[in-house]
């Protein structure tokens, strides 16, 4: 089954379908139809609606109002560490960047240089550094948030395939990530730079960003903005959202060598929540 699963992927019309989701997934009307994709999605992915600002699933618009919902005000708490968890999921990998490549699964990797897009100036920031690449599944909680305090300097869109990316595609095709459409968010903190990767998979109707919303599917073409020179400067605080998933997907943090060190605990499979200690600057 896996092995068909993986096939499925590779001749599938993986953007066309994932559009479709989107355009059925922000549908208003009719209400019935929209209601009935959310208890659907709810019992089948044994959704917790307590923890959710409004948990009434026929209060939301649409399927991706849902999706995208926030938690109540007391449903997290900013744990008194460095680096705390961007976001509920569980780690795929975490550790260091060896040779300048990350860790995918069961002797897959890819490098930083093609995570970045081809900018080489990019990854030798995090030569010989620190990841972790942290999986939300569809029943998570799909807003991400800042692991540390920082300052948005540059952000790059870049186009690509739309995996699914679970753990059986990950340790079936080969550089999964740095192959899958994706939004890095580069930002100056008090670890150094960091890099934040928001890879958009199969069925993903969209990435967003706090400061300015939608940014994938923008075009099928890369596009980059700079933060240094712009008027307004975007200040993040740590544990403040600044980015959201329209279906799940995977969030990878990058930080520079001798940075950080990242809490024991964390090993392939853990679980990851929201505001928990991830780690400490090294």
């Amino acid at each position: 089954m896996d092995k068909l699963f993986i096939i499925l992927q590779h001749i599938l019309p993986q953007h066309l379908l994932s559009r479709c989701a989107g355009w059925l997934a922000d549908l208003r009307h009719p209400l019935w139809l929209k209601n009935w994709l959310i208890h659907i999605f709810i019992r089948h992915f044994n959704v917790d609606m307590t923890e959710a600002a409004d948990p009434d699933p026929t209060g939301y618009a649409s399927f991706n109002a849902f999706f995208t919902r926030p938690l109540r005000e007391d449903a997290r708490s900013l744990a008194e560490a460095d680096i705390v968890c961007p976001a509920d999921g569980s780690i795929s990998q975490l550790g260091a960047i060896q040779g300048g490549r990350v860790f995918q699964a069961k002797g897959q990797s890819f490098s930083t240089w093609e995570l970045l897009g081809g900018d080489a100036s990019r990854a030798e920031q995090f030569a010989d550094g620190w990841f972790a690449t942290i999986y939300l599944s569809p029943r998570d909680y799909h807003r991400v948030h800042m692991p540390v305090a920082g300052r948005l300097t540059a952000t790059s869109y870049i186009p690509g395939k739309l995996f699914s990316v679970n753990q059986v595609t990950a340790e079936n095709v080969p550089r999964l990530f740095a192959r899958n459409e994706r939004l890095v968010c580069y930002f100056d903190t008090a670890a150094g730079p960091m890099a934040m990767v928001l890879v958009g998979a199969m069925v993903v109707a969209g990435i967003e960003t706090v400061w300015s919303g939608q940014v994938a599917p923008p075009t099928r073409n890369p596009v980059n903005h700079d933060y240094v020179a712009v008027p307004r400067t975007i200040e993040l605080a740590q544990g403040e959202e600044m980015g959201r998933f329209k279906l799940g997907s995977t969030v990878i943090l990058l930080f520079p060598k001798d940075a950080v060190e990242f809490d024991a605990a964390y090993v392939a499979g853990a679980p990851t929540r929201l505001g928990e200690s991830l780690g400490k600057f090294a």
